[in-house]
């Protein structure tokens, strides 16, 4: 691509280094001490614990100990549905930390409650009334917390819908005073076009947070979401900033749309960083303890499927960039999609785990992405574990003034952990009729590999692209695990696919996008008859990936899929586990692999379920009285380990189970 960085059509062996640490490093071990104390178990990402008293023997003899109904259904929501469209406490999607006995959540509300561990009584509970800061970016849910100690002082910290980051004492739920301006801070302020009050064209908040933030060395680095849903090339960016923990100051900002001199500001060509915005790190972020690295997975530029106003490769967009954490100087970074419109940013936090590759002990980390890659770097120095390969892709597409990048990175390993891109066999098939119904299905509809450009539906003719994975990604924002004693990675993961419609926004209406995305779904969509799936199975897996090797260790479908094959026209076959129950996201203890599925129960209800870290094997289930919605944690308190997480229903709430 004309005035890019220079990129080798090669192997990758490194992306832009800048700076190589010598500090030794310590383990990762997870979550210690029978506490769970950041949204991943560790600041690592690990989702691990090593408590075992809850194993195979006794998994599915767990029962309710307590359960906490969300704070939100205390509000008076009738009058607040008057006010907002879409007030909703249903988003109960956070995953609870557990320090000294407490449980701390967020709600779909940004409410924060702290709850006794062992009882679910609620100790405080403090509203921001985010209710009255507009309406949110991406819908109401508050993904979880952070906490942060000096010894003496305990804080919780969040953001917010509206865009800001709150700070309360964690024994009493109080606002710090002297944290920004009683206890909260602006994440507007000194983002370009970030002004407080505008919103998108569908009347929302332009910046607003969702995932928790994540504290290192006295610093809170909080991420934020910025809309999608976008008419005008003119957006704010998602630089990230450094906050101090006691005072709120801000201490530094990491430009993900350079400008100017910084570095990678070439690749914004036209001087279009100049009104480009989004990159924004959306998902849960994760740092390490040891260097004082924070890892950044960012996101894709304005607009996510038309890159027409922003030539060039765009960096730091789609990129995983390590900054020091006290500096935000950035230290090395990667970009998996150059030039994205396919809406293929980093989903998820890393994992962070030592691993040993030929013999060679690596500080490692590993990020899996929307796409089915698994992309492991040293973290230190941001050299690739296995090699990067720049390979050609296609470029063709009917979108005016489109200039996609002639390559992409392919990581030689690991292999995917999903299907990637469509072709005519990658269609089901259980039956020749069903199979002939496929292949109509998609006669109008374009199939390629990964990395597809996307086109135009045309009336009569063409109707847009199949891109496979969907937009919403293989991966999602529930993330990985890691087991740091066996390097052994877990993924759940979806296989669904997408179709976009493009539209050129009114003029009059302030647009001046050439092209912009309809809402999701409102093109003609492949399908066939009474919900039947449109590829072959499975439709959702978990995947074990040894990093020390690089390889699978063993690929399980997530769930039967008993809902599917009682369709009329799959009912009588003899299939195999066809998936579909879901990727929620995974915890892992000494003995076992966690997760939620939302069938499989003895009802035909959603389960939690237990497995053999080693081969996948499903070891014990549990109903659950509604669906996951938050990834599982677990913690011990007063010598008996719970495992908890968030779950729906018409007012969500939060269970503890434990074995009684």
């Amino acid at each position: 691509m004309p005035g890019t960085l220079n990129r080798l059509l090669g192997t990758v062996t490194c992306w832009c280094v800048l700076t190589v640490s010598t500090v030794p490093l310590a383990a990762q071990y997870g979550a210690t001490n029978g506490e769970w104390r950041s949204y991943g178990g560790d600041n690592g990402g690990t989702k691990y614990s090593p408590l075992d008293q809850i194993d195979a023997s006794n998994f599915a003899e767990l029962r309710i100990a307590w359960r906490w109904d969300s704070a939100d259904a205390a509000l008076d929501l009738e009058a607040l549905r008057e006010q907002r469209r879409g007030v909703s406490i249903r988003g109960l999607q956070a995953t609870p930390l557990m320090v000294n006995g407490v449980l701390y959540l967020s709600t779909a509300m940004y409410q924060v409650a702290a709850i006794d561990a062992g009882t679910g009584e609620t100790l405080w509970v403090h509203d921001p009334e985010v209710y009255r800061g507009g309406e949110p970016t991406h819908g109401y849910g508050s993904r979880g917390v952070a906490y942060w100690t000096d010894g003496d002082d305990e804080r919780i910290f969040w953001g917010t819908s509206e865009g800001y980051l709150h700070a309360v004492n964690a024994r009493t739920g109080d606002p710090v005073p002297d944290f920004g301006d009683n206890g909260r801070v602006d994440l507007t302020e000194g983002i370009p076009r970030a002004t407080r009050g505008e919103s998108n064209y569908q009347g929302r908040n332009l910046l607003g947070v969702k995932s928790p933030p994540v504290v290192i060395r006295d610093v809170v680095v909080t991420p934020t979401i910025i809309s999608d849903f976008v008419v005008r090339k003119e957006a704010p960016p998602g630089w990230l900033k450094g906050i101090d923990a006691r005072t709120g100051d801000t201490r530094w900002i990491f430009r993900t749309v350079p400008e100017g001199d910084d570095f990678g500001a070439d690749t914004w060509l036209n001087e279009s960083w100049r009104y480009s915005g989004n990159v924004n790190v959306w998902p849960p972020m994760s740092a390490d303890d040891e260097t004082g690295y924070v890892f950044l997975p960012t996101g894709t530029p304005t607009s996510d499927y038309y890159g027409g106003h922003r030539p060039g490769d765009n960096l730091f967009a789609e990129s995983l960039v390590a900054v020091d954490g006290e500096t935000g100087q950035r230290m090395w970074h990667f970009q998996a999609v150059h030039h994205g419109v396919w809406d293929y940013d980093f989903p998820a936090a890393p994992s962070l785990v030592d691993i040993t590759v030929d013999g060679r002990r690596i500080k490692a980390i590993a990020q899996v992405s929307k796409q089915a890659f698994t992309y492991v770097f040293d973290r230190v120095t941001g050299d690739p574990v296995w090699p990067i390969e720049e390979r050609p892709v296609e470029t063709d597409t009917d979108l005016e003034g489109e200039v996609l990048s002639p390559t992409q990175p392919f990581p030689t390993k690991p292999p995917p952990f999903d299907y990637q891109g469509v072709t005519i066999d990658d269609l089901i098939d259980f039956t020749p009729e069903i199979r002939a119904m496929a292949v109509d299905a998609v006669r109008n509809f374009r199939l390629g590999p990964l990395f597809t450009p996307p086109m135009l539906s045309v009336e009569g003719g063409l109707q847009g692209t199949i891109q496979r994975p969907q937009i919403g990604g293989a991966a999602t924002w529930s993330g990985s695990a890691v087991d740091p004693d066996t390097g052994l990675l877990y993924v759940p993961s979806s296989n669904r696919f997408s179709v976009l419609k493009y539209y050129t926004p009114d003029p009059t209406e302030g647009g001046n996008l050439r092209f912009t995305q309809s809402d999701f779904g409102s093109g003609t969509q492949p399908g066939l008859p009474q919900g039947l799936p449109l590829f072959k199975p499975p439709y959702s897996r978990i995947t074990a990936i040894n990093l020390n090797a690089g390889e699978h260790a063993w690929m399980q479908p997530n769930g039967d899929g008993d809902r599917l094959r009682n369709h009329p026209m799959l009912r009588d076959l003899d299939l195999p586990p066809l998936g579909g129950e879901g990727r929620a996201g995974p915890v892992v203890t000494k003995t076992l692999l966690v997760s939620a599925l939302s069938a499989g129960g003895s009802d035909g209800g959603p389960r939690l379920v237990a497995r053999n870290k080693s081969t996948g094997a499903v070891v014990g289930s549990i109903d659950l009285p509604a669906g996951a919605i938050g990834t599982p944690m677990t913690y011990l308190h007063e010598g008996t380990q719970y495992i908890a997480l968030t779950i729906g229903g018409e007012v969500p709430g939060l269970v503890a189970l434990r074995v009684p």
